[in-house]
Formats: structure tokens, sequence, C-alpha cells
């Protein structure tokens, strides 16, 4: 799901736009992982800590900076490192966007949460598609194939089915094949450019005179949680999700 955020940013040409004129912003889960005990820390660098489970997020805190950021508010989010898998001293400064992309494994999951986002996306990836990325950038953050592996199907895998899955049903758009489909993406460029130009579609207008929550319109076309589009300062839009 960050790689579609990624690509709907490119297609919008936000990327290239100093980051405090932005109207489109990305913001990731990944972003709000607690900060871990001594005795929690050394079982993550075994690769013997659950980063998949819902308890491993301080949701308070992302309950919190999201009310921020659509209350139009500078906010300040936390640094996470992965390497060291901890919280850093510095933190990023997200400043007001007309949309912003919450994306994360989880961010159905908590009602309090889901309940914030207008539009929510479930991208859907084949599972070995999943477990590829995971090891290319696991093996990138200086970490073993074994000690991946055995996260993946201790953690990761049941993790998913678990908690992540059963979250698509929440979603309001599914789709499927992620980045590769560009069918889908370019419509949701196109839906993000009409809130951007005051243009907000019939169906999503109707919505926001609390005419009821947005019917699915699912894409054509196994699973990652998806990418999550969220209402910032101005626009109005509803949100899915990353593993760690």
């Amino acid at each position: 799901q960050s790689t579609v955020c990624e690509k709907i940013m490119e297609l919008l040409g936000q990327n290239e736009v100093e980051q405090r004129q932005r109207k489109v912003l990305i913001l990731s889960q990944d972003s709000f992982y607690k900060v871990l005990t001594a005795e929690q820390q050394a079982k993550a660098l075994k690769g013997q800590y659950n980063f998949d489970h819902p308890d491993a997020f301080d949701n308070d805190l992302m309950h919190s900076t999201l009310k921020n950021i659509v209350e139009g508010k500078t906010v300040e989010v936390p640094t996470y490192d992965f390497v060291t898998h901890s919280r850093l001293a510095e933190t990023t400064v997200v400043y007001p966007a007309d949309v912003v992309l919450f994306e994360g494994i989880l961010v159905f999951y908590s009602q309090d949460i889901r309940d914030m986002f207008h539009l929510r996306l479930f991208v859907d990836t084949d599972s070995d598609v999943r477990l590829s990325r995971r090891v290319l950038r696991d093996m990138k953050r200086g970490r073993d194939l074994e000690q991946i592996l055995t996260q993946y199907t201790t953690f990761v895998k049941p993790a998913f089915e678990e908690f992540c899955l059963p979250t698509k049903k929440y979603a309001d758009v599914i789709i499927p094949r992620g980045v590769d489909n560009m069918v889908a993406i370019n419509l949701i460029v196109q839906h993000i450019q009409d809130i951007l130009n005051g243009d907000i579609c019939k169906w999503q207008r109707g919505a926001l005179n609390g005419h009821g929550r947005t019917y699915k319109r699912p894409f054509p076309e196994q699973a990652e949680s998806g990418a999550v589009l969220a209402a910032g300062k101005r626009s109005h839009l509803e949100s899915s999700s990353r593993p760690h």
C-alpha cells in the first residue's frame, strides 16, 4: 500500500512540490510503533517480537495526531528506526494538507481511527508478492534470510490473517494487484484531483451531507491491507495499510 500511495503522489506531481506547500501528503502507521521495553527490544533484535499485532502500535498518539491533522494543525510525527526497532528523538514536522494518505497494515482495526477516514482503500496483493517484497526490504535493513522467514511464518502471516484481512470488509474501494492496477490508481488520482479542484463527485458529496456512507466500488479483479485516503484540512475523503 505504501507503493500505491507513492504512485498516487507521483501522478499528482506532489513529489516535486516543497513539503510545506504540498496539498497531498503521506502518513504511515509505522511511525506510531510503541516505544519498546528493554526486554521487548531484545526480542525484536532476534526477530521474536510481533510488530504486526494491534498492540504494537501507539493508538492514542496515532488518533490524536490524525485529529490535529484533520483540524489543519501542524504536527510532529515520531520517527521510527527499523534497524534498531526504536523511536528516535527527532520528529518529522507535518504541515496541513488538503488530502492525507494514511497507510498501514492495521489502520482499519481500531474503530476510533477507522471512523476518521472518508474513503477507505484496501490494496489486495498476492501473498507471494508480499513475501518477496518483505524479504528484499528486510535484507536491506541488515536482517538475515532465516530470521526474516521465521518472523514471517511465526508472526506476520498469522497476524495478517487474524487482524488485517478481516478489516477488508470496512473498505469502500478494493484495489487488486496493488501498484500494477493502474486503472484503479488513475481513478483514485482523478478523485483526489476533483477534491483539490472543489469538484467532489456526486456520490461523495452525498456522504458529506450526512446521507450515509459512500457505497463500495470494488475494482475488477489476495491481500495486503490497503492504502488510506483520509481527510485533510479542507478535503473530505475515507481509508486501508504495511508490514513492519
